[in-house]
């Protein structure tokens, strides 16, 4: 009995070192905590950011726009030495003329879709067909070409390229392909979903079951959550007696994998609780839950959201980076989500609070990303995540929400 709850403990101790190694405390008081005695003694308002009528501050937001531009000359001097065939939207050219697109969206500066063009005929010149992915493949960059402003698709016509996005690319945006090809990739989907799960004996636990790369994965990026979200999308136009008897069941079996922390495991086999990413984690899968409660109306999807944002608020400023894969700005659009559909102020400062610890990039010690000036792993991304305190209620992870 002593061995064994020695053993307990010492399990415990590892775990808590393991998930303190990965993130930074976080430093901010919570929202709800009211006024705050500083060390000084001196009242903290916890309204800060916001200005006298609840919504971020003038100051604040000034702030973010002198960061963005600083961050954006460092970008734009380190990809200089970026590599020059890397297109993808992932690490490449791709990702940082969505981000200009991005900019320009936010700010209506000619400056900015003048240099999302100058990345898009960049890809253009260098696409290799080896893969149709979105993320990694030739189908982001077609699609973006596709789905921006009429200058760059335009060009994309003028190279005589498709307009119409292929399959893959459903996933940045699904109203540039037509029904027939979207029916057709979600019927793909949900069968080699089924397969996999009558393969696994877990049909009647887990309808759709999905692997990747031998693991059955759960996060957002190339796991369950992340295909059961986009399948729940009303442009996927999935029939509702499958996501009723299909869809439903199989995030309620992701549900009851989660960590007594209120994260959730990267894979099935996986019993670590370690990351709080996007790519694999609470950060990934709150937005699975969040888009099961508008479709099923259920408010137990929405505790469970909740329940992810107290996960990623604790442990979400990650000593990984800055990034939106694996880093604190893609943590940040857990809040944002949350915001939008709660329109609930916390979250909201939630926001402002992982933008506040962004404006310091670099000076936390993180690690430097194998690609430091990228969209998904490095810079590119965080800027676009400043970059949506100018409006958060449109917000949208960039490749992912829709």
């Amino acid at each position: 009995m002593g061995d064994n709850m020695s053993k307990r403990l010492k399990l415990i101790s590892a775990t808590e070192a393991e998930m303190e190694e990965r993130s930074f405390p976080n430093p901010h008081p919570d929202w709800d905590q009211g006024l705050l005695t500083s060390t000084s003694g001196a009242d903290v308002d916890y309204n800060e950011p916001f200005d006298a009528e609840g919504k971020v501050s003038a100051s604040f937001q000034k702030k973010v726009q002198n960061k963005i531009k600083d961050l954006l000359q460092q970008m734009e001097e380190g990809l200089k030495t970026a590599d020059p065939h890397d297109f993808s939207t992932y690490t490449g050219w791709t990702g940082i003329a969505l981000l200009y697109l991005q900019l320009y969206r936010v700010s209506q500066e000619a400056s900015h879709l003048q240099r999302a063009l100058d990345y898009v005929k960049r890809t253009m010149r260098i696409l290799n067909g080896r893969k149709v992915t979105f993320l990694c493949g030739d189908a982001g960059p077609l699609a973006v070409g596709c789905s921006g402003p009429p200058q760059i698709e335009q060009h994309c016509r003028q190279q005589g390229l498709s307009v119409q996005a292929p399959p893959a690319a459903a996933r940045w945006e699904l109203t540039q392909v037509d029904e027939d090809t979207i029916t057709k990739v979600v019927t793909a989907i949900v069968e080699s979903g089924k397969n996999m799960s009558a393969e696994q004996k877990k049909t009647d636990r887990c309808p759709l079951l999905y692997e990747w790369h031998k693991k059955q994965y759960i996060g957002a990026a190339h796991g369950m959550a992340g295909i059961y979200y986009m399948l729940m999308q009303p442009g996927a136009k999935v029939h509702p007696d499958i996501l009723a008897e299909l869809v439903r069941p199989s995030i309620d079996y992701v549900r009851h994998k989660k960590f007594r922390s209120g994260n959730f495991p990267s894979s099935l086999s996986n019993e670590s609780d370690r990351l709080v990413h996007w790519c694999h984690g609470a950060p990934g899968v709150i937005h699975m839950f969040i888009m099961a409660h508008k479709v099923f109306k259920e408010e137990k999807y929405l505790k469970e959201a909740a329940e992810c944002a107290e996960v990623i608020w604790q442990r979400g400023l990650l000593r990984k980076g800055y990034g939106i894969c694996h880093g604190t700005a893609g943590n940040g659009y857990a809040f944002l989500t949350l915001y939008k559909l709660t329109q609930e102020k916390k979250y909201l400062y939630r926001v402002c609070k992982f933008a506040e610890w962004c404006l310091a990039y670099g000076t936390h010690g993180c690690r430097i990303p194998d690609r430091p000036y990228s969209l998904f792993e490095g810079m590119a991304g965080t800027i676009y995540y400043l970059s949506e305190l100018a409006n958060p209620e449109a917000s949208c992870f960039p490749a992912f929400e829709l």
